[in-house]
């Protein structure tokens, strides 16, 4: 194993200093799944998968979406806006996910299953 990789138990940090290089060099766009969510105010917290990181969703994370309403558990994918907040909410589908034997689209292409 390469020696800047964390271990199965290794450096945390490490590990959150690779994601968010890879973030930057692949772009915004993030999947994970909702931790919780307060349909009163729109507050909520999503857990990225790459580095099981809490992130809070922007106050306009729905805007846009067909989502009204998010329930603990449910998989989305979500883009980061400047102060590191989920936006963008939408669902995902197996181009979303990147799932092996489906090709990457972006959300903006003509493609994309929900553009």
């Amino acid at each position: 194993m390469a020696a800047d990789v964390p271990q199965q138990h290794g450096d945390r940090e490490l590990w959150r200093l690779l994601v968010h290089e890879a973030v930057a060099r692949l772009g915004s766009v993030m999947q994970g799944t909702v931790k919780m969510f307060d349909p009163a105010t729109n507050e909520g917290i999503v857990v990225r998968d790459a580095d099981r990181e809490e992130l809070v969703l922007a106050r306009n994370a729905l805007e846009g979406s067909i989502f009204r309403m998010l329930r603990q558990g449910q998989r989305v994918v979500f883009d980061l806006d400047e102060r590191q907040q989920a936006t963008a909410l939408r669902l995902g589908s197996e181009v979303d996910m990147a799932t092996p034997g489906h090709p990457s689209v972006h959300p903006d292409s003509p493609q994309h299953p929900q553009g």
